[in-house]
């Protein structure tokens, strides 16, 4: 009998972790179901709140400049980010092309922050059944990561400015042109349950009237009260900043939602026809009337050049439609992560496809070539496959290609960001700046010069 009533304990307990109750009273059975019911009720709003977690701290200021390192603590992610930092481009969750067995082969913590669009998910799972998944990270089994959720991915979704009115965002989304609303955007970010998510925004590319980059600024802020309103528990959320090419409206968009409670600021807007020239003056109209203690992120800035523009004015996450792009061309990244020197005299032939920051392994020069992309790099396909391997898969359009290429891209666009924080840390981030941008233009120049 003692030895029965030592296991009625055990049962209790498996039926409060699963549900299933060992016994045969139908009463207890009740009772137990409910009591399981409301602990994994709790769980999920401690995990929820953990989720929700984040601190940002800044550590070190470039001399005389805007360009800061920090460090960002979120709840899902058991190691803080360094800023500024590189987020993943995500389809649903996932790198494009690499599946998450793969993922720990990426510099972790610098590669546990993901991008994702909550557009991508109005096909495929309802918003119902990822719900009572418990959420985008226990669909996609990424405990350990971090994501951010913004409606534009650069990629795919992108704004579709004149289908915009006043009710909601119109946006070019796999399945077709939508129109979001504000309480619908809400309804996929509460399935989701993501750590941070940006506001809807009405973006308006560079070349329109002032008097519709007033009526952006005006929309975007509706929003963001909307959103505010009827956000769910947990998840941080990023107040979008919008106002197309013009300076004022940049700045009145910016002033107006640091008067909100937000955890940080979203920067939407740009990638979408203003030059590189211009940019500068919008990001500072920007940066100067946003508070100093909370993280800020940009939607647009890809290019080596764009990000260091970007971390010059302040900003500390970027999105990363850069690599994206690149592997699908065939292209594999290769400046110089420790020193940026310009090499004129290396330039043979354009067929190489080569600038001295990428080149393209479809090219028939690397056909027997049984090097790897860079000798120096540790990641996964340097250490295992070679140019040659490569440049095979991408001829006989074998998938493999691609999941190699975003690989090696991906690990050495986060060594690039890595010698940015240490540039900064250093206090030679202009120095770092100016020299990589010129070394870019000299090689570009020797490239012509050899067409």
């Amino acid at each position: 009998m003692e030895t029965t009533r030592k296991y009625i304990p055990r049962k209790e307990t498996v039926a409060l972790k699963t549900g299933f109750y060992l016994g045969h009273s139908d009463h207890n059975k009740a009772k137990l179901t409910c009591a399981s019911l409301l602990c994994r009720e709790q769980q999920q709003k401690q995990l929820q709140g953990k989720r929700g977690s984040m601190k940002f701290a800044v550590k070190a200021w470039s001399n005389g400049g805007k360009a800061r390192t920090g460090v960002l603590h979120l709840g899902s992610c058991p190691s803080p980010l360094e800023t500024p930092v590189l987020l993943l481009s995500t389809r649903k969750g996932l790198p494009h092309f690499i599946s998450p067995d793969l993922l720990p082969s990426l510099p972790y913590p610098g590669s546990a922050f993901l991008q994702v669009s909550p557009l991508h998910f109005l096909e495929g799972p309802s918003m119902k059944t990822m719900s009572n998944i418990g959420g985008l990270h226990k669909m996609v089994g990424l405990h350990d990561y971090a994501f951010a959720a913004v409606a534009r991915d650069s990629i795919q979704c992108l704004p579709e400015s004149d289908s915009t009115n006043k009710i909601g965002a119109s946006f070019e989304t796999p399945c077709g042109r939508r129109l979001i609303k504000p309480a619908e955007y809400l309804q996929i970010i509460s399935s989701m349950r993501p750590n941070i998510w940006a506001t809807l925004a009405d973006e308006v590319p560079a070349w329109v009237s002032n008097k519709r980059n007033k009526i952006s600024v005006d929309r975007t802020v509706k929003w963001l009260d909307e959103c505010i309103a009827l956000s769910p528990q947990g998840g941080l959320v990023f107040g979008a900043i919008v106002g197309g090419s013009n300076v004022d409206e940049r700045k009145r968009c910016a002033q107006e939602i640091a008067k909100r409670n937000v955890s940080g600021f979203w920067i939407g807007g740009f990638g979408l026809g203003e030059s590189m020239l211009e940019r500068p003056a919008l990001l500072d109209a920007v940066m100067d009337s946003l508070p100093e203690e909370k993280p800020r992120l940009v939607c647009g800035l890809g290019l080596p050049e764009e990000v260091l523009q970007g971390v010059a004015a302040g900003i500390d996450l970027f999105d990363s439609s850069y690599i994206y792009n690149l592997t699908l061309g065939g292209f594999a990244l290769t400046f110089p992560l420790d020193r940026i020197e310009t090499n004129a005299s290396g330039f043979k032939s354009t067929d190489m496809g080569i600038d001295q920051t990428k080149i393209n392994l479809k090219a028939t020069v690397y056909r027997k070539d049984t090097s790897p992309i860079v000798a120096s790099c540790t990641c996964y396909t340097c250490q295992n496959h070679t140019k040659a391997y490569i440049n095979h898969l991408l001829n006989v359009h074998e998938m493999l290609a691609q999941i190699l290429l975003e690989i090696h891209n991906t690990h050495h666009y986060l060594g690039f960001f890595q010698s940015i924080r240490e540039a900064i840390k250093d206090g030679r981030f202009e120095q770092f700046r100016q020299m990589f941008i010129q070394t870019r233009r000299d090689n570009l120049a020797a490239v012509a010069v050899c067409a």
